[in-house]
């Protein structure tokens, strides 16, 4: 974070962060696995998968673009020195969540017990997650590709079934990994604080919450939110039937 922080201020923007959020957690994987004699790989490797794959849609994303309007609006009103206040709010405050979330990785690579079917259903579980965000992503990459789509609500494919397919995988991913971890009593208690914060991150806190803030005065958005789930797929509702007033007399 500190090395992607250095970039930022020399590019004048900080949206690079968000590729190194992804990054942060190969680097926690490879480091822990290492360290720790290599005993189970697993959730290392479904890691450093997810974290390469995340950094590498956020860097494509992102590529020709400015600075990102979340950051330019936080650094509008930073007290003092932006950058200084950016490296405070932004990466040293990710930099911790990595390492709080990745929990359930450095856990399991020193766990003595040895693999059985919570890690077969933990990969599982991850696996699923990882093709929800993936899908969702591409179909929201050709969604805003298309010009014909300038300023239209996506509600195909994934999107009619969530809102929020991506933060869905997300969800599903990180509690895939604590499943993996809990193969020894003692990874439990640590694993299970991972999913509870990202799960929190991805419903209540900077994730759905505030995007939806943000696209709430969006034409068409409010009729999208009546008939699709919020975060759990589902099908999506079908309209009711039109309620008829009684004639005045």
């Amino acid at each position: 974070m500190l090395a992607a922080f250095a970039i930022g201020v020399r590019l004048h923007m900080h949206r690079l962060v968000d590729v190194a959020w992804g990054l942060g957690f190969v680097a926690v994987s490879v480091a822990t696995y290492a360290l720790s004699g290599g005993r189970h790989p697993l959730p290392a490797v479904l890691a450093v998968l997810w974290g390469l794959r995340l950094a590498a849609h956020i860097a494509r994303r992102g590529r020709g673009h400015g600075e990102d309007p979340r950051y330019e609006r936080m650094l509008a009103k930073a007290p003092g020195n932006p950058n200084a206040y950016a490296l405070r709010m932004v990466y040293l405050l990710q930099a911790a969540l990595v390492w709080l979330v990745s929990l359930p990785v450095q856990a399991a690579a020193y766990a003595t017990g040895r693999p059985g079917a919570l890690e077969v259903a933990g990969a599982a579980l991850w696996l699923c997650g990882l093709l929800f965000e993936a899908v969702g992503d591409h179909q929201l990459a050709r969604f805003k590709a298309d010009p014909a789509n300038r300023g239209r609500i996506m509600e195909r494919g994934l999107w009619s079934w969530t809102r929020h397919p991506n933060y869905f995988g997300d969800f599903c991913v990180w509690w895939g990994l604590s499943l993996t971890a809990w193969t020894s009593g003692g990874a439990v208690a640590v694993s299970v604080v991972s999913p509870l914060v990202m799960s929190y991150l991805l419903i209540g806190g900077s994730g759905k919450r505030l995007l939806e803030r943000h696209m709430a005065d969006r034409p068409g958005y409010a009729a999208y939110q009546a008939r699709t789930s919020g975060f759990l797929p589902r099908p999506p509702r079908r309209p009711g039937p039109p309620r008829h007033r009684p004639p005045v007399v």
